[in-house]
């Protein structure tokens, strides 16, 4: 099955070679491009693509306002695309409000041609783009700026979730691979899935980016800590 994206970016150098280097892969069909968020807004409505590229930072609408119009579409509109923010380390709280908005990840605008290629295969999939390592570095430093974390929110984790769970979702949290987790734990990389699944379904949350970032809001990790 092809997958269908747009790209939205302010830079049409940029715009053109993620267009050729996507189009070149016999799954991929570049639908679209814009220049701001708002014609991507437009672009997405029309060509309905299944996964979008956006830049963070564009004149017209960035792309965290554009993201929300695309994933919490207005009555009567039914597509909504998966998400895939293009950013650079100096715009990572724009990504951070991205993630809790529903964005399926983040890759760096200067990540290799085949990174690209594979995060548009990982997010059309339904699975979040959150690289471990930058992950770690990433969700926590925005945590430390966010208000205190949910009242309760450890306590009412357990009522919802085995304590197997609680484990798989603290070790999302820190940024562990799926491989990562079934080592720490000592369990098969299936299960692994397996409890994301169900964590996943339990507390309501689109994927594993959602996971993060919940994981910190609710006070089960804390910032910095190990």
């Amino acid at each position: 099955m092809t997958i269908k994206v747009i790209i939205v970016d302010d830079q049409a150098m940029v715009r053109a070679g993620f267009a050729a280097l996507l189009a070149a892969q016999s799954d991929i069909d570049v639908v679209g491009e814009a220049p701001d968020g708002r014609e991507g807004v437009r672009v997405s409505r029309r060509t309905h693509p299944d996964v979008v590229l956006m830049d963070v930072r564009m004149p017209e609408m960035d792309g965290l306002a554009a993201a929300r119009q695309l994933l919490d579409p207005p009555r009567g509109v039914t597509h909504r695309p998966k998400v895939l923010m293009l950013t650079t380390f100096d715009v990572d709280d724009y990504v951070y409000e991205a993630l809790r908005a529903g964005a399926s990840g983040f890759l760096l605008k200067d990540a290799p041609p085949a990174d690209l290629i594979s995060a548009v295969r990982v997010v059309a999939a339904g699975e979040a783009l959150l690289a471990p390592s930058v992950t770690r570095r990433l969700i926590a430093d925005f945590a430390r700026q966010r208000p205190a974390p949910r009242r309760g929110g450890p306590a009412l984790l357990r009522g919802q979730l085995t304590p197997r769970e609680t484990e798989v979702l603290e070790l999302i949290a820190r940024g562990l691979s799926n491989q990562e987790i079934a080592e720490s734990l000592v369990l098969a990389e299936q299960t692994v899935k397996t409890h994301i699944g169900r964590v996943l379904a339990k507390l309501g949350l689109r994927d594993r980016a959602q996971a993060v970032i919940f994981a910190y809001e609710s006070g089960l990790v804390t910032p910095g800590a190990q």
